[in-house]
């Protein structure tokens, strides 16, 4: 079982590393903001799944996932609190992105984004690495 756990964990931070890469090309190519935040988020997203297979902690709905988190994670001091905020945002952002007409995702916010994504991988993986 651990093993399994271990090789799911290594796959969702694989995930999350190559969504913040596509991420980075999109933005690179000038492809739309929308893309890329739909990458950022999910970089984080998959993070969070890695972060709480290791705790053995699930959920079917995004909205759980991100809930668990904080309840884990935030609450408990692990990560900091901008982390989740900026992981709320990402959803927030992609939400509207992909399922509401007439959104504009602005260059401010996937600067702030790409870093705070960045931040969040790093912290992420750092904390696995020592579990």
């Amino acid at each position: 079982m651990k093993e399994f756990q271990h090789s799911l964990m290594d796959y969702r931070l694989t995930e999350a590393r190559e969504s913040l890469k596509e991420a980075k090309v999109l933005l690179r190519e000038k492809m739309s903001n929308r893309s890329v935040m739909n990458r950022l988020y999910y970089a984080m997203f998959y993070a969070v799944l890695a972060l709480l297979q290791n705790k053995q902690v699930s959920s079917s709905k995004h909205s759980g996932i991100i809930a668990a988190f904080d309840r884990e994670f935030v609450k408990s001091q692990i990560f900091d609190k901008r982390l989740s905020k900026a992981l709320h945002r990402a959803f927030e952002l992609r939400q509207k992105g992909d399922y509401m007409e007439f959104t504009t995702i602005t260059d401010p916010d996937i600067e702030e984004l790409m870093l705070l994504t960045t931040e969040f991988l790093v912290t992420a993986e750092n904390y696995l690495s020592v579990k």
